[in-house]
């Protein structure tokens, strides 16, 4: 093999990479956040909802759960605008994100739920709290604690996912490797940062769930 591996090339293509890597951070946080509050308000709703709603929201987890992320985002990003719905790449990867987080979110805060006993709902009750106050102070702090490491997971899961935004020309990490790749054409060089990149990010956005985990449930999980 004569291939010479040069990675000098790369360094003045730093600022663009440490952008990539804040675009790809940012639509992530944005997204978690939004996911979040899909997945709980969904889940809620799910345990205290009439049937309709519940039929609803199965829909959506359902939907969701069985087509491709990139299905999702072209639809959003394409497939909008051809009624009429037009939106810019970043709006679409946060929206195409958020409801893909949130239908899995739902599914996993709602498993928390059904894990709670339900007898120390009804406990609660019957000490005198509302249904909404029990839910809220008894119910879902346990089930959040119990499924936070899946939630976590499932964060990770979608900010590895968001490779595919650069398909819609979202300036995210992938995007980038994809520039200097066709500018340089140092493809194993560029390919072999951007993979070290993915690696250090997912394990230090692991690290640092855990230390919010320690915090926001300390005592609780199991």
């Amino acid at each position: 093999m004569n291939y010479v591996f040069d990675f000098s090339d790369l360094q003045q293509y730093a600022g663009m990479i440490v952008h990539g890597i804040a675009i790809t951070l940012a639509l992530t946080a944005a997204a978690t956040l939004l996911g979040a509050v899909i997945g709980i308000g969904g889940a809620a709703l799910q345990w205290t909802g009439g049937r309709t709603i519940r039929i609803v929201i199965a829909s959506y987890v359902e939907l969701i759960r069985n087509t491709p992320f990139i299905v999702q985002l072209f639809f959003v990003f394409f497939g909008l605008p051809g009624i009429g719905i037009h939106i810019g790449e970043m709006q679409a990867a946060l929206l195409a994100m958020t409801v893909n987080l949130g239908a899995y979110a739902i599914e996993i805060v709602r498993a928390g739920i059904e894990a709670v006993a339900r007898g120390q709902y009804q406990a609660a009750l019957a000490i005198g709290l509302t249904p909404r106050q029990a839910f809220r102070a008894i119910v879902l702090p346990q089930a959040l604690a119990t499924v936070y490491p899946a939630l976590a997971c499932q964060v990770l899961i979608v900010m590895l996912g968001s490779a595919v935004l650069s398909q819609i020309s979202v300036t995210d990490l992938t995007y980038v490797a994809n520039y200097i790749q066709s500018r340089n054409f140092r493809s194993f060089e560029i390919y072999v940062v951007i993979t070290v990149i993915y690696l250090l990010l997912s394990i230090l956005l692991r690290r640092l769930m855990n230390v919010m985990a320690r915090g926001l449930f300390a005592g609780r999980q199991r």
